[in-house]
């Protein structure tokens, strides 16, 4: 057994000299904004620190509330020198930077080689460079932890996933997914392509994930299978590339940071009311102004900045007076809350544009969604099975045909067939209809809402 697993990049990727190393990470973590993020994972890139430093500090500066707390980290890093069918685990005891030991924690080692696919090789992490970038950042910011650290060859999103359940704990454990995006486009290219892989991560769609869209992607995969298992959401914090940071543009390697969270602890009372204010301000704005009055997400804290998509449901003397909304989260939500509300007074098709007098007397609501999950059925029947009375939204999809319905209808609906009728009504289908062609996404939402009076 090898006691120790030594630097392999130190004086390349990042300083080998401890004092540099810490000014170094120091300035790269105050430079990253204050966030209120409640991790339980991350992603971030792992280039030399001139080129992807940035924005993976601003991926590790949201652990800096978590001192003491995190006392395992499990880090996965693709394998970029040793050809792996499975997933490598090292034989050391500890693994050194330039600021110190850490130690393996052997016993979620132990764990971790009851299955098949994990293997212990040293000549993986080696050289391994995925891995080793992350750990002087972790140091310096959680102090005093153990390493599982995971070389990934090639696996499948379900044995990562079996891997995060096998360690995923409680509080204590923090997992860390190393990764790239894309490789050597122009800067136009990359900045495109990046951005349709943050959305795909942020919405969990494991099955898009490409080595093309990033080198880390079985790791990322199995991390966000872990992340649908347990509710978590996904959250881009930074997108840039090497041609922001330090390289020609020409050709650039594109970098992401990503933050696994549990969504509904990071929404306070006071964002909720925050929100509602804001629905009710943008409606009475309109009606003194006559026009939709554009509100400025950066007036708002973190959080509501954060791109979510929803739906704004009003009611006059408890009666339905408008309803429109998003399904997919393009913009922050502050925003979409305030153009939603003007919608659903001014725009709902279904009823005329709202009047001063009705204002003091409206109830409004709004419904959070969550980022959309694509199922996969068989059948109707594979459908109805898999569908949570009570719990989901559904979106039906067939050819240019869309309809959707919240999780609120089910107050009004007995059964799960009774709903799946609904919505194919909705969408302009027969309630016997099936074909093999139609998606199917489900989305949950969580509802507040406020009456003015």
């Amino acid at each position: 057994m090898s006691v120790v697993r030594e630097p392999a990049v130190a004086g390349r990727f990042y300083p080998a000299d401890p004092d540099e190393l810490r000014a170094t990470i120091q300035n790269l973590l105050t430079s990253a904004p204050i966030s209120d993020a409640h991790p339980k994972g991350i992603i971030a890139p792992h280039a030399g620190y001139v080129y992807s430093g940035p924005i993976a500090g601003v991926a590790h500066a949201t652990l800096r509330g978590l001192r003491g707390q995190i006392r395992r980290v499990v880090l996965f890093g693709p394998s970029h020198y040793v050809r792996l069918h499975g997933m490598a685990l090292p034989s050391a005891e500890q693994f050194l930077t330039p600021l110190g030991r850490i130690r393996i924690d052997r016993a979620a080692v132990e764990r971790a080689l009851t299955l098949p696919f994990v293997v212990v090789n040293d000549s993986a992490h080696a050289r391994e460079h995925s891995l080793e970038v992350h750990v002087p950042f972790l140091q310096e910011v959680l102090g005093d932890f153990q390493l599982v650290p995971f070389a990934v060859g090639d696996v499948t999103a379900d044995e990562v996933a079996a891997v995060c359940e096998l360690l995923w704990g409680g509080s204590e454990t923090l997992f860390v997914v190393s990764s790239d995006l894309s490789h050597f486009h122009d800067y136009a290219t990359a900045a495109r392509v990046d951005a349709e892989t943050s959305r795909m991560i942020e919405g969990l769609r494991v099955e898009d994930l490409t080595s093309e869209r990033c080198c880390g992607f079985r790791p990322i995969s199995g991390l966000l299978q872990a992340a649908r298992t347990h509710g978590l959401r996904v959250r881009q914090l930074d997108l840039r590339n090497s041609g922001d940071t330090g390289g020609p543009r020409d050709r650039v390697v594109g970098y992401g940071a990503f933050v696994l969270e549990d969504s509904a602890a990071e929404l306070t009372a006071e964002h909720r009311g925050t929100l509602l204010d804001v629905a009710a301000k943008s409606i009475e704005t309109a009606l003194d102004e006559g026009h939709e009055v554009p509100v400025v997400a950066a007036d708002y804290p973190e959080r509501l900045r954060v791109e979510q998509a929803c739906f704004v449901t009003l009611h006059v003397g408890g009666k339905l007076r408008g309803c429109m909304g998003s399904l997919e989260a393009t913009e922050p939500l502050v925003v979409n809350v305030a153009r939603n509300a003007y919608a659903a007074a001014f725009r709902d098709p279904r009823f005329g544009r709202m009047t001063r007098d009705e204002f003091p007397r409206l109830e409004i609501h709004v419904s959070l969604l969550s980022r959309p999950e694509e199922l996969h059925v068989t059948s109707e029947e594979d459908l109805i099975a898999q569908m949570r009375p009570g719990i989901d939204g559904l979106t039906l999809i067939e050819g240019a045909r869309r309809g959707t319905l919240l999780p609120s209808v089910w107050k009004s609906v007995g059964t799960a067939r009774e709903f799946l009728e609904h919505l194919k009504r909705k969408t302009g289908l027969a309630t016997n209809y099936w074909s093999e062609t139609i998606r199917v996404e489900r989305y949950t939402a969580e509802s507040i809402g406020r009456d003015l009076e």
